[in-house]
């Protein structure tokens, strides 16, 4: 969770964010401007100071062995640390949905020895390519390790759907809008198959696509 010390009592709650990537003198962040927190972080300038409060939640049970990692959007931030920390890289497959240019979305951070595809949206048919192309993935990868998915809410829907026709084992990154981060203000919450309201910030935001409703 971020929140810039310029913005006072303008704006109450910090903003949520997946780090993507971190070692002992920086933190790195990735987003996108879609409303009034981060148009003003958008104008940060060297020095500003910034409250954060975190880790938060869980993550990716990735291991050292072969995964699939989906994203779309913004959503690939969390796979570039995930995929910089891994201890053998290529053994790692990751399918990325756009619809920016390539050049808004920290690519080339990616270790080389990843593999590593992207689908741009740029015309009518192209997401239906790209659903059919995870689809196809995810079948034949749902014997070999886990599917980790992040990206927003219809995205994660559809690999759930996905994975669960087809015994994969996933898990799905939530991007649920959360305002304290630790569960007090029940501002994030999903509900589990039985209809039992879940914390995201909290018991999340990763889930096995088994366990959560989207």
């Amino acid at each position: 969770m971020l929140r810039p010390g310029a913005w006072d009592n303008e704006l109450i709650w910090g903003r949520p964010f997946s780090i993507c990537h971190a070692d002992a003198e920086t933190l790195t962040i990735f987003y996108q401007v879609v409303g009034r927190g981060t148009r003003k972080m958008a104008d940060l300038k060297p020095g500003d100071s910034v409250v954060t409060w975190g880790p938060l939640g869980n993550g990716f049970s990735l291991g050292q062995g072969a995964a699939l990692m989906l994203a779309g959007g913004v959503g690939l931030a969390p796979f570039i640390g995930a995929s910089l920390a891994h201890a053998h890289p290529e053994r790692l497959r990751l399918v990325f949905g756009h619809r920016l240019d390539l050049g808004n979305y920290p690519w080339d951070m990616l270790p080389p020895a990843m593999s590593a595809e992207n689908h741009h949206e740029e015309k009518p048919g192209d997401l239906d390519a790209f659903l059919a192309r995870l689809e196809q993935l995810i079948r034949e990868h749902a014997d070999q390790g886990p599917v980790l998915a992040c990206g927003p809410t219809p995205f994660l829907r559809a690999v759930q759907r996905m994975a669960l026709d087809c015994g994969a084992q996933a898990q799905l990154s939530l991007e649920n809008r959360m305002a304290c981060g630790v569960g007090a203000c029940l501002g994030c919450v999903s509900e589990d198959p039985d209809g039992n309201r879940i914390q995201i910030c909290t018991r999340g935001p990763v889930f096995p696509a088994t366990d959560i409703t989207l």
